[in-house]
């Protein structure tokens, strides 16, 4: 059997997530997800834990109570392209005020205090780790004050949480083999980042 390594499709980059609605009610939820499957892999877990929370997932931005860009942090291009793509985000917060916007992943835990100070319009900050803490976080920066939660953690590895499978085509699905690790390999270039075979 040839073996054939797994590339990464382009096209999907900043594409939005999205799930079939538990109803017609409740808040709206806009992902973009940059990076590796597991970023992608990550947003399926993210919607799933709204979802069970009250959220609906949209592919429409400006009609979204809360927006999310799920990061990656490996090379210098792909964080670039988040911060033009939040800088993108000023005119539907001009629109719509109480629009929540977030940073999630990788990069949310690396550089959480430049997108705080820097990056005016990021409500939420949160690491690969604590996306559980979500619907607390959103509750908080309803309230007007920024949330942040990039604990890192060994034992997180959102096991019991059944994933929303998205950009399917009813054959593949990520499996999670390993979250983290223990920092021992010498070629890693963010610690504690997360694995995906």
């Amino acid at each position: 059997m040839e073996e054939t390594n797994k590339i990464i499709d382009e096209s999907i980059q900043g594409s939005a997530t999205l799930i079939e609605p538990k109803s017609t009610e409740g808040k709206k939820l806009y992902i973009e997800s940059y990076g590796c499957q597991m970023n992608f892999s990550d947003s399926e877990i993210v919607a799933s834990i709204l979802s069970n929370n009250g959220f609906n997932t949209t592919k429409n931005i400006e009609e979204a109570d809360v927006v999310f860009v799920n990061t990656c942090s490996i090379r210098e291009k792909a964080e670039l392209t988040v911060r033009n793509r939040l800088k993108s985000f000023t005119k539907y917060k001009k629109q719509k005020p109480e629009m929540i916007i977030g940073v999630l992943g990788c990069m949310a835990e690396r550089v959480k205090s430049q997108l705080l100070d820097e990056e005016k319009l990021v409500d939420i900050v949160v690491g690969p780790d604590a996306y559980r803490d979500l619907p607390n976080l959103i509750n908080q920066a309803e309230d007007g004050r920024k949330a942040v939660n990039v604990l890192l953690s060994k034992e997180e590895t959102y096991a019991d949480i059944s994933p929303v499978r998205l950009l399917s085509n009813g054959v593949t699905a990520f499996i999670s083999i390993t979250r983290g690790c223990d920092n021992m390999c010498t070629f890693c270039v963010v610690p504690f980042t997360k694995l995906l075979f």
